[in-house]
């Protein structure tokens, strides 16, 4: 009888953010890029909640979208194997890692993802729950994830559980959707250039907008219209109406994340109208996300793969939505959304937003982290059957800005070992 092998244990945390030299390629950020690149406005508005606000209407950069930059996390095992997961976080981010999260992780069986996910996330209950260590927290469950890709020689979609489809369909975000037409994409999302600030008149530029380019790229062909938080539930309600005989096919996020009544108020508003209600790319972990599915106020949810909390939060979300009927198209991500929509049925299509300055190449959405990023062909995703989540990191223009000693990671790693998972039973009372 063979002798069992035990699984390595994870050696090291690492944590990193990009260099100077690196501005304008965006890693994980997708807007931190060229100030004409079409996402920061260089080809058309955008409307942003900072619209109110005449200094920053200009350039989304100006107001700081892209302030903290991009945050790669290594994660590595005692025979050198690693795992990379990013997300946005930069200086910031990689403190959190390498000062906090990394106790919860050296040491560990990287099988354990859900019992590291959970001691990261209430040990950042008192500062956490949204926002910048919900990032750090999915960069490290990412990366954890890839890691165990690879101990097991086996791409992520298949620890899930398998592939649902063979190819995925991925619509395309632009500033071009006639060309994201020809380039094959089943569907493309254009940016609502005006909101409340702009008035009447601002509103029917947003018509005149999305008209045109419905004439463009002609009727059959679907259009969506993201609005990033810069509406109000009246303005939104009345756009979606206004834009309903246009063969508009989702209305997104046009509110803040929090306002759940106003979400409510909105679907309210648009009772028997066509226009699917769609958001999530802001919300973080299950619980906010539990809150728009309890009030059915949306029809479809957009989490982000590397925000929301990694893949262990990402697919309890796919979970609550199956229940309910609802479909998850998750927001950018790339390769680790790619992997949870393969392996479930209610994710059926996939978002590509085009990073190229003028929207009419298809480069990879990581910029230069990955050189092997999958990408879409004639407006399909085929993943490769590689180990993790198949991408190899260049570390050429990453620094880590917190860097802790190996000793401090030999004893992190030790007080795991010699703390066991708890044993004992109890019954809830």
């Amino acid at each position: 009888m063979s002798e069992t092998r035990a699984t390595p244990r994870i050696k090291y945390v690492r944590a990193y953010t990009q260099t100077a030299s690196a501005a304008g390629n965006q890693g994980a950020d997708c807007h931190d890029v060229a100030d004409d690149h079409w996402i920061d406005g260089g080809l058309a508005p955008i409307a942003c909640p900072m619209a109110t606000y005449p200094q920053y209407r200009a350039s989304r950069k100006s107001w700081g979208i892209n302030a903290l930059g991009t945050l790669v996390v290594e994660v590595e095992d005692e025979e050198g194997r690693v795992g990379v997961g990013v997300t946005i976080g930069g200086v910031a981010g990689c403190q959190l890692v390498e000062g906090h999260l990394s106790r919860f992780v050296e040491g560990c069986d990287p099988r354990d993802v859900e019992r590291m996910w959970d001691q990261m996330f209430r040990a950042t209950l008192n500062y956490g729950r949204k926002g910048l260590p919900l990032q750090a927290i999915s960069a490290v469950d990412l990366a954890l994830w890839d890691l165990l890709g690879k101990i097991r020689g086996e791409p992520v979609y298949q620890l899930l559980g398998g592939k649902t489809k063979q190819r995925l369909p991925v619509y395309c975000t632009t500033a071009r959707p006639d060309l994201a037409k020809e380039m094959g994409f089943v569907g493309a999302k254009i940016a609502c250039p005006y909101g409340p600030a702009e008035g009447d008149a601002g509103l029917e530029k947003n018509v005149a907008f999305f008209r045109n380019w419905r004439d463009k790229v002609g009727p059959e062909f679907p259009l969506m219209l993201d609005c990033y938080m810069a509406l109000t539930a009246p303005y939104a309600a009345r756009l979606a109406r206004r834009l309903e005989p246009l063969g508009l096919k989702w209305i997104e996020e046009y509110l803040p994340p929090d306002s759940y009544a106003g979400y409510t108020q909105v679907r309210e508003a648009l009772r028997g109208c066509d226009v699917l209600l769609t958001t999530g790319e802001h919300e973080y972990t299950r619980y906010g996300f539990r809150q728009l599915l309890s009030s059915r106020c949306v029809d479809i949810l957009q989490p982000d793969i590397t925000w929301v909390g990694g893949l262990t939060e990402a697919r309890r979300v796919v979970a609550m939505a199956a229940a309910e009927d609802v479909l998850v198209i998750p927001h950018g991500s790339s390769v680790y959304s790619y992997h949870l929509q393969y392996a479930f049925t209610n994710c059926p299509v996939a978002e590509f937003i085009n990073l190229s300055p003028n929207a009419d190449k298809i480069t990879p959405y990581f910029g230069g982290l990955f050189p092997d990023e999958p990408l879409p062909k004639d407006g399909f995703i085929d993943l490769p059957d590689r180990p993790g989540f198949g991408v190899t990191l260049e570390k050429s223009r990453l620094i880590r800005p917190c860097p802790r000693s190996e000793e401090q990671s030999r004893k992190q790693a030790l007080a795991n070992i010699n703390c066991p998972i708890p044993d004992k039973a109890f019954f809830p009372v």
